[in-house]
């Protein structure tokens, strides 16, 4: 029962973060958003299930995954930032960072 009321909670606070970056004009507004999804919901939502299955191989694929998602989001979203905002002329293409 409680892997189940976490795993709805991360699957939740997606929801959250989909339904609120629909809403929202702007890229940079949304990245905020991504940071939630990535840091919060996945991690629940695994967790979640790895406390429902127990301890399996299955479970150890939830983990790397999870893992994987928490190391590359930051990188993935300063990536989308500076290429958003060097299109948008806010960078320039040439500077160093």
């Amino acid at each position: 029962m409680i892997a189940w009321c976490v795993v709805y909670l991360g699957v939740a606070v997606m929801v959250f973060s989909a339904l609120t970056a629909a809403a929202l004009p702007r890229v940079f507004d949304r990245l905020h958003l991504l940071t939630a999804t990535t840091s919060l919901g996945a991690p629940l939502t695994g967790l979640g299930l790895m406390i429902s299955r127990g301890w399996t191989e299955a479970s150890a694929m939830i983990a790397v995954t999870i893992v994987f998602i928490v190391v590359s989001s930051p990188v993935i979203s300063a990536a989308t930032a500076r290429l958003t905002a060097q299109h948008s002329g806010l960078v320039d293409e040439d500077s160093p960072s």
